[in-house]
């Protein structure tokens, strides 16, 4: 998976291709699906969301560029697998997931795993975390129309923001924004396809 699906396709952050070899992608999908947890796509998990591709996982994590000791936030938890890959880079995961079941078989799977570095919080992750604050990285696997100031305060300076940008019924520009004092500059870096970051009311 990671010759061919990941390094193959320009992914080359050592630390990034050495965590994807690392986390056992076929825990995070049902029995029914692990004959196919390594292949290049999404897969379904529950309550309506996908597992993403390892490419795009492995993408997400190069461009948030985590080192060994950073606070990390994942907006999205789905089924705990990127939580892992970012658990394996960084010193620190707070993850956050809508969906109580996904939450709560998340942080089960990870902890079996080993992951203490990794919490799950149930809530409405377009409000990030704040107590955590601030984060050398936020990694967000839903779709925004725009950059979400919330997520923005959250950042410390010289943090990364990773996010899909873009309407949800179409594709997005997977974006990198950097904050460097009270200036930000944003990359993009292809198009992707993400369910939409949803606001709890």
């Amino acid at each position: 998976m990671v010759r061919r699906q990941i390094e193959g396709r320009g992914v080359s952050d050592p630390r990034v291709l050495t965590a994807m070899r690392s986390v056992p992608r076929h825990r995070f999908v049902s029995r029914a699906l692990a004959s196919d947890a390594y292949k290049d796509h999404p897969l379904p998990i529950a309550a309506g969301q996908t597992i993403s591709q390892p490419y795009i996982v492995a993408l997400m994590a190069e461009a948030a560029v985590i080192g060994p000791d950073d606070r990390v936030l994942e907006v999205g938890t789905g089924s705990g697998y990127g939580a892992a890959v970012l658990a394996e880079l960084s010193g620190s995961v707070i993850s956050v997931e809508r969906h109580r079941k996904l939450a709560d078989s998340a942080a089960r799977v990870l902890s079996e795993l080993g992951y203490a570095n990794a919490t799950v919080m149930c809530a409405d992750g377009s409000q990030g975390h704040p107590p955590g604050a601030p984060y050398d990285a936020v990694v967000v696997t839903a779709a925004a129309s725009s950059i979400p100031p919330h997520l923005m305060d959250q950042l410390a300076d010289g943090g990364r923001l990773v996010i899909p940008i873009g309407p949800p019924s179409f594709s997005q520009n997977l974006t990198l924004v950097r904050r460097v004092g009270d200036e930000t500059t944003s990359e993009r870096f292809c198009p992707v396809r993400f369910v939409p970051l949803v606001e709890d009311a």
